[in-house]
């Protein structure tokens, strides 16, 4: 079956998310982490886009940005491509490493931009990662309030106010407002009741260590993945959407 055709955005803007290949872990370690950032911002460099937000979860990206001297699907294979063949030669694997084709949703306004930029720098709080935005290491939030630039906030902060002191005060604001942002992931997901039940559950007992799962040292991941199974009504496929983790790993626990 053909591909649906990529919707194109007349402002050239998306927002745009990569998920690693079964939702497992894309980034082991802060030197993965800034290798992304490292190959966004040389990328950015060679091929003239602007980053307005991004996240660096343990298993997605999330990315607003506009296309540069080449259209969003040459730049996002490009990033996609360096970062695989660096990650499976650090940790001596193969195959993929991406889930499918990157996921975009175009951004047409202004509105629709300041509100997908407020999504993805609320992500790792909505997780339970973090209690505040600005604690989350891997975002552009903290640019947004001084220090190294690989974002443009000028586009943004222009549209709070003329003046940056007082445009970093509204963007604080708007940031901590509570959106009823729905976009393409909420979709993606398709979250099932039990979901839900599950996670509430799980961070209930272990707050918010469901989402680092893969990464927790043998014994604690015994202890959860335990727990896990023990909850009434959950299947170890389920589990395995949920964390990340092969349903033989979740079996063996």
């Amino acid at each position: 079956m053909a591909r649906v055709m990529r919707e194109r955005s007349r402002s050239g803007i998306y927002h745009v998310i990569i998920r690693g290949i079964n939702k497992q872990a894309i980034f082991d370690s802060d030197d993965d982490y800034m290798r992304f950032i490292f190959l966004l911002r040389a990328y950015k460099s060679k091929l003239n886009y602007s980053i307005y937000a991004y996240v660096l979860m343990d298993n997605h990206v999330h990315l607003l940005l506009r296309e540069g001297d080449e259209d969003i699907s040459n730049t996002m294979r490009r990033i996609e491509v360096s970062y695989a063949t660096w990650f499976n030669w650090k940790y001596e694997r193969s195959g993929h490493l991406f889930q499918d084709r990157f996921r975009s949703k175009v951004i047409e306004s202004e509105g629709h931009l300041l509100s997908s930029l407020r999504y993805i720098h609320q992500n790792p709080v909505k997780a339970g990662l973090v209690g505040t935005a600005i604690s989350y290491p891997w975002s552009s939030y903290s640019e947004y309030l001084g220090g190294e630039h690989l974002v443009d906030t000028q586009y943004v902060l222009g549209l709070f106010d003329d003046q940056r002191e007082l445009a970093v005060e509204h963007f604080v604001d708007y940031n901590l407002s509570a959106g009823e942002d729905a976009f393409i992931e909420t979709d993606a997901r398709r979250k099932s009741m039990v979901d839900d039940v599950v996670k509430k559950q799980f961070h209930l007992k272990f707050e918010a260590e469901l989402a680092t799962l893969q990464t927790k040292e043998t014994a604690l991941q015994k202890e959860m993945l335990t727990y896990l199974k023990s909850l009434e009504g959950v299947s170890l496929r389920q589990l395995s959407r949920l964390t990340g983790l092969t349903v033989n790993k979740i079996f063996r626990a």
